[in-house]
């Protein structure tokens, strides 16, 4: 199980060194497209909640759980963008709706 977590952060960071790398490798002028630029701005957080989503439903023994942890961890995000809180919500969430499956 530990295995897995650090194999999924590691893809995680390679991934996200690799998107941020490979404009630097094969763009040499600045770019000027507004779309082009704003696609390569977002295309980091994509690519980290594509590789987390499966992982937060999966993490917990039941996917209600896990659920209900990203919702959550949504709306708490969303009201106050403090990581902190977000998290401990989560956790909450899940230790509650644990309690009830």
């Amino acid at each position: 199980m530990k295995g897995n977590v650090y194999l999924a952060l590691a893809a995680m960071a390679l991934t996200i060194y690799l998107v941020r790398l490979l404009p630097f490798l094969f763009l040499r002028k600045p770019i000027k497209n507004v779309f082009f630029r704003s696609f390569l701005y977002y295309v980091p957080y994509v690519t980290l909640a594509v590789m987390t989503f499966p992982a937060i439903l999966t993490a917990t023994a039941h996917p209600v759980a896990g659920a209900a942890a990203l919702a959550t961890g949504l709306v708490i995000a969303w009201v106050r963008g403090d990581l902190f809180a977000t998290a401990i919500g989560c956790c909450l969430a899940v230790f509650i709706t644990g309690l009830f499956i």
